[in-house]
């Protein structure tokens, strides 16, 4: 028996570029493949509203740029993820290829569904926190909430939760002046 059929193989972004373009988003988290079917109309809903507040916030104000799914994030060999947003200051722009991003956005943020829940509130957010993302956000049109990540030096720091029932805004230092009513998110 040799040594590779005792240990698991990780998959790489090489195998990951072999993978089959059938409409469902594919990710490699920590050297394993995860399959996402496409999202749902209230998901795309809530991606759509948070990209036309974000996108041309940081366009006029020329803060960086800001991007949706699908576009692959290399995190490293064996951590290849899709956030359904993402935002690239200025001063990280060096991570832009023309088929992907070589390391982590300033921003990360993840609309939480049925199939995509534990993932990214445990997952996605330990590649993220290891790999420097700045801020995360964890959008959840269940609850109608949003839940930030701010990094410290140490890592995320415990999450700021904010409610469209409570009236709360969403601001970030990444993007100063950005102020989004949470009950926005989710018209």
């Amino acid at each position: 028996m040799a040594i590779r059929d005792i240990v698991p193989h990780k998959l790489t972004y090489e195998d990951y570029i072999l993978f089959p373009e059938d409409g469902q988003r594919h990710e490699i988290l920590d050297g394993e493949h995860y399959v996402t079917p496409a999202p749902t109309p209230d998901h795309q809903g809530v991606s759509s509203n948070l990209h036309l507040k974000l996108g041309p916030f940081v366009r006029e104000r020329r803060l960086g740029v800001v991007l949706y799914a699908p576009l692959d994030v290399l995190l490293s060999e064996h951590d290849v993820t899709q956030p359904d947003l993402l935002f690239i200051s200025n001063q990280r722009a060096g991570i832009l290829t023309k088929t992907h991003l070589l390391g982590a956005p300033d921003l990360v943020i993840e609309i939480l569904s049925n199939s995509t829940r534990r993932r990214d509130e445990t997952l996605k957010r330990d590649l993220y926190e290891r790999f420097g993302v700045l801020e995360y956000w964890l959008v959840d049109p269940l609850h109608r909430s949003v839940r930030v990540f701010l990094r410290s030096s140490k890592g995320f720091l415990p999450p700021l939760r904010l409610s469209a029932a409570a009236g709360d805004v969403l601001t970030t230092p990444l993007l100063p002046g950005l102020k989004i009513p949470v009950s926005e998110i989710f018209e």
